[in-house]
């Protein structure tokens, strides 16, 4: 099998295209770039090979191809390269006005992936190498693909190795400031919708809501779910934009059959594997010996999810992200389901695409309500390595920098789960990391049967898909109103929610009340109440009055 590489080629007809496989025969390396006055068009392989002309080599200059990128043909011109938010630059970029076609590229899944780690840290991990093969065995008998046997066996190596899976203080530092939203000066490019791929993350139960189906099937406005309500987003966003607007659906093996039941009354949203793929599952680990857990009487209970990290290996595995960059899609939108603020915004994808930059995180500022979740912050040991921003969550915070942690004057920022990434960038980072994106690995103390807290101790590892901002060089932030935040984790959520705090608008989102100043309520019910079934007993749905009186007594 060919080595896949990155590699551009000047046309006869002046154009250059960035490509990714193996370069053609009769193409003739240059290995020193000079100027030339053709457009730069990145589009993997778009074109099929022609003969083309030799240009004389000339002296090295700023913006040539990288270690490990080649050209052929022709050097590469530089464009001018666009500062990102977190004020460093991310190389060069593309001008989303260029021409594009839709690429015809090698197959990331016909990579030899070989679900492996480095040769040294696994020579080095000798724990890692005598367990290995149990878990590879049982994978396979349970026919998980390449890509989720490849994530799951770089996570099983940071548990082995013994490193530590903490952030604590001294490794980061404050992001003290980030571009706004409202600060966005660009002049937004309705053609970029074509090149866009919607996608929400759609694996939710929500057992701690005591439901048993999708989380996004509960009714929240109107006789609305949230299902009902992310179809009309959709709808409206295609009408708006006269454009055919891609979605896409992560789903879970629990969630799908009854998600696309719901959405079956939406035909023109897609079917089949147009519509959805399905996230992967991983072994629960036994934490006295790190040995695959065994739980015979239910074998489902040995495999948990993996963390909505595993969008990135799902993806690849399901060949979702070979199929959309055939179809010449490079950008993606993704937020999760129960978040109904987040709607696919043109501001912020022509920013995104204008900027260069491989992979952008909208966050927000945070308050007394969000201390305690995962917060932005900057890498003060390798600034170097990446765009030097990182992710923190609760999990990863050692307990002695708990105070820390919670101080939203310090940490200003957190992660909303609204993402935007470049495919183009997520599969060379694949292809350079031999099929695993190297995320942060979180561990997760449970019980096998978690209605059994007798049952065997295992560890179940996780990663976050907002942690991926430190796997891409020139990653970044942008701060956006608290109107693209309405997420539902628990019913003091959906209290909120169904509450007038809240406005749906006329393209169908659900948003904070202007008046309440970006404040979100505080709801606080009491613990009979956390299961949803309870506290519609307490507050029938349809007594919308009384939830809207409820919100202003509870003085939200």
């Amino acid at each position: 099998m060919s080595v896949m590489q990155h590699y551009y080629i000047k046309h006869p007809d002046g154009s250059l295209t960035a490509h990714y496989g193996a370069p053609p025969q009769g193409y003739q390396k240059v290995s020193t770039p000079s100027p030339i006055p053709a457009p730069l068009v990145s589009t993997p392989g778009s074109r099929p090979p022609m003969s083309v002309s030799t240009v004389p080599s000339a002296q090295a200059m700023p913006g040539a191809p990288s270690t490990g990128q080649f050209l052929y043909g022709a050097p590469l011109r530089p464009s001018v390269a666009t500062p990102n938010m977190s004020g460093r630059t991310p190389g060069l970029s593309v001008p989303s006005a260029m021409p594009y076609k839709p690429m015809t590229a090698m197959p990331m899944t016909a990579m030899p992936v070989k679900a492996s780690v480095p040769a040294k840290k696994e020579a080095s991990n000798p724990k890692m190498a005598a367990l290995w093969p149990k878990y590879e065995e049982k994978m396979r008998k349970e026919g998980l693909n390449e890509a989720a046997m490849a994530a799951f066996k770089y996570n099983f190596s940071v548990l082995t190795s013994g490193e530590s899976t903490m952030i604590p203080e001294s490794a980061i530092n404050p992001v003290d400031s980030l571009p706004s939203y409202e600060s966005l000066n660009v002049q937004t490019d309705p053609a970029l919708l074509n090149r866009t791929v919607v996608l929400k993350l759609n694996g939710g139960l929500g057992t701690g809501m005591g439901l048993e189906k999708a989380k996004s099937l509960l009714p929240v406005t109107g006789g609305l779910s949230f299902l009902d309500l992310i179809a009309q987003q959709v709808k409206d966003m295609k009408t708006r934009f006269g454009t055919d607007v891609k979605f896409m659906l992560m789903n879970s093996f629990s969630t799908s059959d009854d998600t696309l039941a719901a959405l079956s009354k939406y035909p023109e949203l897609g079917t089949g594997s147009d519509l959805e793929f399905v996230q992967n599952k991983a072994p629960k680990v036994t934490e006295a010996d790190l040995t695959p857990a065994s739980w015979p009487s239910s074998p489902d209970l040995e495999w948990c999810p993996p963390g909505h990290g595993d969008l990135y290996p799902a993806m690849l595995g399901s060949g979702t992200l070979d199929k959309l960059l055939a179809k010449g899609i490079k950008y993606m939108f993704v937020s999760n389901s129960d978040n109904l603020g987040a709607t696919l915004d043109l501001q912020l994808l022509t920013y995104f695409a204008k900027s260069g930059s491989p992979f952008m995180m909208e966050v927000a500022s945070r308050t007394d309500a969000d201390k305690k979740g995962g917060h932005l912050a900057e890498d003060a040991k390798h600034p170097w390595m990446t765009a030097g921003l990182l992710l923190r969550e609760t999990a990863q915070c050692p307990d002695e920098d708990e105070k820390e942690f919670q101080n939203v004057g310090k940490y200003k920022f957190f992660n909303t789960n609204n993402l935007w990434v470049d495919l183009e960038a997520l599969a060379k980072q694949f292809k350079d990391k031999g099929g695993a994106l190297e995320l942060p690995v979180m561990k997760n103390s449970k019980t096998v049967d978690p209605r059994d807290k007798k049952s065997t101790k295992v560890v179940q590892l996780e990663t976050a898909m907002g942690a991926a901002i430190s796997c891409f060089p020139g990653a970044t932030a942008v701060v956006v109103p608290r109107s693209r935040f309405a997420p539902v984790k628990t019913t003091n959520d959906l209290f909120a929610l169904r509450s007038d705090a809240y406005l749906q608008t006329p393209d169908y989102r659900i948003e904070l009340d202007p008046k309440r100043e970006g404040v979100p309520p505080n709801v606080k019910l009491d613990g009979m109440y956390k299961f949803v079934d309870a506290m519609d007993a307490m507050v029938p749905f349809s007594l919308q009055l009384f939830a809207r009186f409820s919100t202003a007594r509870l003085g939200c």
